[in-house]
């Protein structure tokens, strides 16, 4: 009874994300100041449905991307996963503004110099996208996640 409920309650939730999503009430649609976005926790579907094939196509390009979050203990890490959420969204010249906030909140922060380095090259500045993701490199060179990156070996490959 109770894995029936909770079913149900995940299944409402993702229901009103898409309610949000195609009336286009994001906070990013809405312009509104960024300390008055509320968070919400995410809707979560059970994890024995695999995603469709439909959900899948309709990804934005922001999503094949691979942004990485920031670790909990970061001075950075808001800002950074702020980053990522614009990211997600196509909005890469908002997550850049972010992703800096975060490297100038924690400086040693590589999840968010290699973010910086997406956001560079989706916004076609290679030339700043290959400084970012060598400084990013340099700060984690034990982090595959970073150093195994195609779109960072596509900048730093000679």
């Amino acid at each position: 009874m109770e894995m029936g409920k909770q079913r149900r309650n995940a299944m409402i939730g993702i229901a009103a994300v898409g309610v949000l999503l195609t009336t286009g009430l994001s906070a990013c649609e809405q312009k509104q100041p960024i300390g008055e976005v509320k968070k919400e926790a995410p809707a979560v579907a059970a994890p024995s449905e695999p995603p469709t094939e439909v959900a899948k196509q309709e990804m934005p390009v922001a999503e094949t991307e691979t942004t990485l979050m920031a670790p909990v203990s970061s001075a950075g890490r808001a800002a950074n996963d702020e980053g990522v959420s614009h990211a997600k969204q196509g909005h890469w010249d908002v997550a850049e503004g972010y992703f800096k906030k975060a490297i100038e909140a924690d400086p040693k922060l590589a999840e968010a110099q290699f973010n910086l380095g997406v956001a560079m090259d989706q916004l076609g500045k290679h030339d700043e996208a290959r400084a970012a993701f060598e400084k990013a490199t340099q700060l984690a060179p034990e982090n595959t996640r970073i150093t195994e990156s195609p779109v960072l070996k596509k900048h730093t490959s000679t």
